[in-house]
């Protein structure tokens, strides 16, 4: 026999979401932020690290 769902309980924050992206719209999509300075790494690569990374 196959099992009743389970009622979500009220929530007052989902009910807040759900109005205000009726009456104003879902929000804008993430972007992904590139870095434009990348920082130049502050100590040269020691020979070991030179040896281990090949």
């Amino acid at each position: 026999m196959a099992r009743k769902k389970k009622k979500k309980r009220f929530q007052a924050v989902t009910a807040v979401k759900e109005l205000a992206r009726e009456r104003v719209g879902a929000p804008p999509a993430g972007q992904i932020v590139i870095e434009k300075k990348k920082k130049p790494e502050k100590h040269k690569p020691t020979l070991g690290k030179l040896l281990g990374s090949e």
